[in-house]
């Protein structure tokens, strides 16, 4: 995947001077692809994926996949039909080395898989991949029977020395930090000797729609999931071993990454429509239909897609994002130029994703004119004029599409590095454009 040099530098956003009006097709969703690219490699038998997102994340999670002796094969369907990826699952086997680059899925899905690889598989990663929590996944494997070194850190860079086989069985852990530990946990649990129960005893538990997914996804492929909402004990998920079948996987738009575009029609009261939007999904992007509309848009799903039409105003909004705190950056973007003020709430956790996503919304929209207050578990924006300067995005993909919306409004912003979008939306600046007319 090539990245334009220039994005890398300050990228003027694009700053709209009417209503947009355009279709933008989203390409496949970060967590459907990293979850069926993990399921898939521990399969009993060959899988597909079709469309699957090309991201950095998703290409780090196939790299090391494939490091471990997963064998994936790329193409493009016979009609056209777009990408496809073949997985062939294998024996695991080491000694590997995984880059986890900053994705959270590749580090805390992969070590439980390690654990089932025949040698060692040592973990590192981009510097601040060093400051996300892992204690979760480390302390939990340790449980379930396996040998980790971390120096005592919780974190990368670590090494699972696997045993061709893990144990498993019941493990406590703490998930308030992220959910993804108890979907790592899940997703390898099928293969593991005893199968895995894994109960959550912290407070509350963010992202809850993720864990969904997870289940879900197990039980496309045949594996046996209790849940707290299919009659078992609240914050107790388990997982009976067995193999688990390859199938055919066709991968939905990624929901969250439709949020710029869809904030776009909401800001400049114009329309978007995306095509493929599931009448169904476990996506927590999906929640943005009830959120941009209580803040003044509306939207009809069709045979097309989801068409959103903002109304030329936006309104502020108290909500609670505990379950879909990725959405919060976007969200605080475009509360920062509606008529009223905001409260986002529910998303201390965001302290600890790509970068302390707090801190730094707070930071950057008061940059440039804001007035956001951070508080104990989120974000109080009183919406005030704002000015042009520069929105660094530590690289996060997700503060790189906040500034692109508060630049439609606001004439003068640049951002840094806006190649970070690359993470989970490649060709983002393309798409922006395009959406523009430009």
């Amino acid at each position: 995947m090539t990245v334009n040099p220039t994005h890398t530098a300050l990228w003027p956003a694009p700053h709209a001077t009417g209503a947009v009006d355009a279709t933008v097709h989203v390409p496949g969703s970060k967590s459907v692809t990293n979850r069926a690219l993990v399921l898939a490699a521990l399969a009993s038998e060959p899988g597909w994926l079709r469309r699957p997102l090309r991201s950095r994340d998703t290409l780090l999670m196939a790299e090391a996949l494939r490091a471990m002796g997963v064998e994936i094969e790329e193409g493009v369907g016979p009609d056209g039909s777009g990408e496809f990826w073949r997985v062939i699952p294998a024996g695991l086997r080491g000694p590997a080395t995984v880059d986890v680059g900053n994705a959270g899925t590749v580090m805390r899905f992969l070590p439980p898989v390690a654990a089932l690889v025949d040698g060692p598989v040592r973990f590192d990663g981009d510097p601040r991949s060093y400051e996300r929590p892992l204690h979760g996944v480390i302390d939990a494997l340790r449980v379930l029977g396996a040998r980790v070194d971390d120096d005592g850190r919780g974190s990368l860079p670590l090494t699972v020395h696997g045993g061709g086989a893990l144990e498993g069985g019941p493990v406590d852990i703490d998930a308030s930090s992220s959910s993804q530990f108890v979907s790592a946990l899940l997703l390898s649990g099928p293969r593991f000797n005893q199968g895995v129960e894994v109960r959550h005893i912290g407070s509350a538990l963010p992202s809850m729609p993720h864990i969904r997914m997870t289940v879900d996804m197990l039980r496309s492929i045949g594996a046996q999931v209790d849940t707290p909402e299919s009659g078992g004990e609240p914050n107790v998920w388990r997982v009976t071993p067995g193999a688990l079948l390859g199938r055919d996987l066709t991968v939905e738009p990624d929901l969250s990454n439709a949020q710029p575009f869809l904030a776009a029609a909401l800001i400049t009261g114009g329309k978007v429509l995306i095509p493929d939007w599931p009448s169904q999904t476990t996506q927590p992007g999906d929640r943005l239909r009830e959120i941009f509309t209580e803040m003044g848009g509306s939207c009809e799903l069709t045979d097309a897609g989801l068409a959103f039409t903002g109304s030329g105003a936006v309104h502020g909004v108290d909500v609670d994002l505990g379950e879909v705190g990725e959405l919060t950056p976007g969200i605080a973007a475009v509360a920062a130029l509606a008529d009223s003020p905001s409260t986002l709430r529910g998303v201390a956790h965001l302290r600890l994703h790509e970068t302390d996503r707090l801190a730094a919304l707070t930071k950057e929209i008061n940059e440039l004119g804001g007035d956001v207050t951070e508080t104990a578990d989120g974000l109080h924006i009183r919406p005030r004029p704002l000015h042009g300067g520069v929105f660094p995005t530590y690289e996060d993909h997700r503060m790189a599409t906040a500034g692109a919306i508060l630049g439609l409004a606001v004439e003068g912003v640049s951002i840094e590095n806006v190649a970070t979008t690359a993470k989970t939306l490649p060709d983002f600046p393309d798409l922006w454009t395009g959406m523009l007319g430009a």
